[in-house]
């Protein structure tokens, strides 16, 4: 046995430093596909360096399992005209404090607050105090709906082995406080069963919550304008629509919804349903990584792709309609304009590809399908005007 081989061969039953037991596939299970001529460690990193015996889609198709079950994630790289084998430890909890998720969190609340406040008529520069007291109910409704949709996400990556962050509020100066929360995910799918459990988590997971959410709001006090405000000639009125299930839970609870009182307006928890509706809607468009991207991509295969290639026609079509035939204009119509050029960015890029490609089951094409019309009661033409 020459040096190169005991090296890869010692290389092969290598532990991971502070990773537990972390031992890399044989070496014999990569030289079938991969020829091995020599082997390093970049910290907890192994590294091997070799010439592919097959096309790389192929090769790591061949190879991803026997790494992941060895507790690593693979990728066949380029570095200065070789080809090199990276495989990292899977890592798929959290270390130490996630101090940036912390952060934003907290700047989330405050941005919450901030809105929230003014939903309520308490102007919280004048009032700090009172503001906070007023608005923790619509801070509570929106971070709710939105925290409990990205922890399903995570939920099912820890489930199957994917490694994802925590979620990652984003604090902007809107209605709302805030432009949601996302989760970063890094390595690829392991097949289409993870990537359609982890699409579908989310929408489903958040659902729930923001039916809670809204079922509660509808039962809170409705808020009052302030005397005078609503002829005020400065004055602006904000009217949302509202999605088939909002309807239809305020219909069954026998809620009203004061569509016909300017004064009068629904309790702004209800406001937090509204948006994790208008959240679960827009996660679900099929495209690119989505939600709706990942659970059809799980669903039909490369088909999605040409499913995918006509949503951004449609929306840009539904601002047409809004603007030429229904006579909107202003902010609904910029809303489908601009996730029109989003989901024709982002469908460009295309959706996650999962090593093991085989069909899912009739239980989850099942499910899918229900969770894509639950999406469509959540639709809303006209999310929201500003009449001033």
């Amino acid at each position: 046995m020459d040096d190169a081989d005991r090296s890869a061969r010692e290389f092969g039953s290598r532990r991971a430093p502070g990773a537990g037991t972390l031992e890399g596939p044989p070496i014999e299970t990569i030289e079938s596909v991969f020829a091995v001529y020599e082997t390093r460690t970049d910290g907890e990193q192994l590294l091997y360096y070799g010439e592919p015996r097959l096309p790389p889609e192929q090769l790591m198709g061949e190879l991803w399992p026997a790494f992941r079950e060895a507790g690593y994630e693979a990728q066949l790289t380029a570095r200065k005209g070789e080809y090199v084998l990276v495989a990292e430890p899977i890592d798929v909890g959290v270390d130490g404090v996630p101090w940036t998720n912390v952060v934003l969190f907290l700047a989330t609340v405050a941005s919450t607050l901030f809105a929230g406040a003014q939903w309520y008529y308490v102007n919280p520069f004048e009032d700090p105090i009172g503001a906070v007291v007023a608005a923790w109910p619509f801070t509570v409704a929106i971070l709710g709906v939105l925290g409990v949709h990205e922890m399903g996400h995570y939920v099912m990556s820890r489930y199957h082995r994917v490694n994802a962050s925590l979620p990652y509020f984003l604090p902007v100066p809107t209605l709302i406080g805030t432009m949601g929360a996302v989760i970063k995910m890094k390595g690829r799918m392991p097949d289409r069963k993870a990537l359609f459990d982890i699409g579908v988590a989310g929408p489903l997971a958040g659902l729930i919550a923001t039916v809670v959410v809204t079922v509660v709001g509808l039962h809170m006090q409705p808020v009052t304008a302030p005397p005078g405000l609503v002829d005020s000639p400065n004055a602006v009125q904000i009217r949302l629509g509202y999605p088939p299930l909002l309807e239809f839970l305020a219909a069954i609870f026998d809620q009203p919804l004061y569509r016909d009182d300017p004064a009068t307006a629904v309790n702004p928890v209800v406001i937090g349903g509204w948006v994790g509706m208008f959240i679960t809607f827009l996660n679900l468009i099929p495209v690119g990584q989505l939600d709706g991207g990942h659970i059809l991509r799980a669903m039909v295969g490369d088909l999605q792709e040409t499913i995918a290639a006509v949503v951004p026609g449609v929306l840009f079509g539904l601002a047409g309609y809004l603007y030429y035939v229904s006579g909107e204009s202003g902010n609904s119509v910029f809303i489908w304009v601009f996730w029109g050029l989003f989901a024709t960015l982002i469908a460009a890029v295309g959706p996650a590809k999962p090593v093991d490609d085989e069909r899912l089951g009739p239980g989850r094409l099942l499910l899918g399908v229900v969770t894509f019309a639950l999406g469509v009661l959540c639709f809303m033409p006209v999310p929201i005007a500003i009449v001033g």
